[in-house]
């Protein structure tokens, strides 16, 4: 069994990150689904094992809070027993994979993900926070999901492959998809792109070939929001928490045979009833869901301050984006927000329109302070 990663690596569910409240077991789901059957199974063991709160990553990935160093064996043993999880540390590591929400089995998301499947392990070995997106469903809606490698369909609507941070992209056919896959990530380690990290930071250095600029992506839609979807019901989870027990009472009630973790803190239950779902955001527009905040302390050691409450308070007298950080590291959101506060030694330093890396406007403030200072700007 492996042990768990100190902070800075990219964890998952045999190398998990430690926090303040325990170890946190991300689980990458296949095919970007989990069944109805194994949701309850997440819920239960959630609740057996850690915390009992599940969280949605920002690449749409779950995990598991607050489990013990003595109970991480166990947890994984169960993990695989319900086909949560891959049983070779490697193969998860490597399967980084944004998928199309809307991804039917067969179509062509489905045939991609199955050819990215065989072709991963052969790849040169590439910065472990590297993934891949398959964006070729009905509308183009992962424009905000990180991923190096990303698979669109043109303004044509023919297949292209375009690396993370290149207006265009390269032609290519389905049964070649692979092929320029590996090509695209042999010249990346090539031209030394394993020190930069990620494609997009190696761009600004790298000049990308020609017949990699070949085509234009086709716009992106409005990104989805909750309320019925067709047969299915979509749901918001503010700052992508989900308790186990609302989680599990919600497909139980739904009667939904899935469940599809999606960008934007959203969930999307799979031919489910609509029902009324406390905790969850059930309609458009929420202001939450228009909000970013790490778990902040005591959960995080790295934090000082209480992130979520203050976000709370803060969300209906604010307008724009809102990041409320525990640390500079910006775990809840790495773009740029109309407001970003930044945790610092029990209080908090003020970003406008920047990162929580970027310096601050004002330093020092006291969560007391900021309703009256940044309230409805």
């Amino acid at each position: 069994m492996s042990a768990p990663l100190v902070k800075g690596w990219c964890p998952g569910a045999h190398r998990p990150m430690r926090s303040g409240d325990g170890l946190v077991v991300r689980l990458r789901p296949f095919r970007g689904e989990v069944s109805a059957v194994q949701v309850l199974a997440l819920c239960d063991l959630s609740r057996r094992y850690g915390s009992g709160l599940i969280e949605l990553t920002s690449r749409g990935n779950l995990q598991i809070r607050g489990v013990s160093s003595e109970d991480h064996p166990k947890l994984l043993q169960a993990l695989d027993g319900h086909g949560l999880i891959d049983s070779d540390p490697a193969q998860e590591s490597r399967r980084n994979i944004l998928v199309a929400p809307d991804r039917a089995a067969g179509d062509l998301t489905d045939r991609l993900y199955d050819g990215l499947l065989a072709t991963l392990p052969g790849l040169p070995p590439l910065p472990e926070k590297m993934g891949v997106v398959l964006d070729t469903g009905a509308r183009a809606v992962l424009g905000a999901g990180s991923g190096d490698f990303r698979f669109e369909l043109a303004t044509d609507g023919g297949l292209i492959l375009r690396a993370d941070g290149a207006a265009r992209g390269r032609r290519i056919a389905e049964d070649g998809a692979m092929a320029a896959m590996a090509a695209l990530a042999q010249w990346f380690v090539e031209t030394g792109g394993r020190t930069a990290g990620r494609m997009a930071r190696h761009l600004r250095r790298q000049p990308l070939p020609q017949c990699w600029q070949e085509a234009a992506p086709r716009a992106q839609s409005a990104p989805p929001v909750p309320g019925p979807e067709a047969a299915d019901m979509i749901l918001g989870a503010p700052f992508g928490s989900l308790e186990a027990a609302a989680l599990e009472a919600v497909m139980r009630r739904s009667g939904a045979v899935a469940l599809r973790p999606m960008l934007g803190r959203l969930i999307r239950l799979r031919h489910a009833r609509a029902i009324a779902a406390p905790g969850f955001v059930t309609t458009p527009g929420a202001r939450l869901l228009e909000v970013d905040a790490c778990p902040g302390a005591p959960l995080c050691p790295r934090a000082t301050v209480d992130t979520r409450a203050l976000a709370r308070q803060l969300a209906p007298r604010t307008r724009g984006r809102l990041h409320v950080s525990g640390c500079a590291k910006g775990c809840a959101n790495p773009r740029a927000a109309d407001i970003t506060l930044v945790g610092r030694d029990g209080g908090f330093d003020l970003v406008r329109n920047g990162t929580a890396a970027d310096p601050p406007a004002r330093r020092g403030l006291a969560p007391s302070h900021l309703i009256d200072l940044i309230g409805m700007t």
